[in-house]
């Protein structure tokens, strides 16, 4: 059973945390106030494979941790071109639109607030991105997610149109 465990500890421990955002809610009650939390988790490996949760509690911690393990059952696979993304995209998820951008080796990451945190834990080092519209970090990272998910390859762009590649077209 022991070796099961550390098993475990290892699949989790492949994948780097970051706490994106933390919500309180107050429910009033006859005794005074009942606070819960929600956590929004995003996790990576910075090789192409991220995820992200959502986890709630009345208690910052397991509201973390509930957010960890929901985002480690939704992960996704990033299409990169380098170090970089394949394509410019503009997505909008509810009142959050994000712009993203390949950009030339050595420009960085160029980003704010919760698309940060889901490229910089993806492994992407050079793109461009803005997040217009609302600022809310849940419809944010939900934008960036379905950005990352549009994203394709020029290969795969290559095999759905059933172009053979050449050197011509490379």
């Amino acid at each position: 059973m022991a070796k099961r465990e550390n098993i475990n500890e290892v699949v989790q421990n492949e994948f780097d945390e970051s706490v994106v955002a933390v919500n309180r809610s107050a429910k009033v009650v006859k005794g005074g106030k009942n606070f819960s939390f929600g956590a929004l988790v995003v996790v990576g490996d910075h090789n192409g494979r991220v995820g992200f949760g959502y986890g709630k509690a009345n208690e910052v911690s397991d509201a973390i941790r509930k957010g960890g393990e929901v985002a480690r059952r939704n992960l996704v696979t990033v299409p990169m071109n380098g170090q970089t993304l394949p394509h410019d995209i503009e997505v909008k998820f509810g009142g959050a639109k994000v712009l993203l951008r390949p950009a030339s080796a050595g420009t960085g990451l160029i980003a704010g607030g919760a698309v940060r945190a889901v490229l910089e834990l993806a492994g992407v080092k050079d793109v461009l991105a803005k997040s217009l519209g609302a600022s809310n970090a849940v419809n944010v990272t939900k934008a960036t997610f379905k950005a990352i998910s549009m994203l394709s390859t020029r290969d795969e762009v290559y095999a759905r149109r059933g172009i053979e590649k050449t050197v011509e077209n490379n």
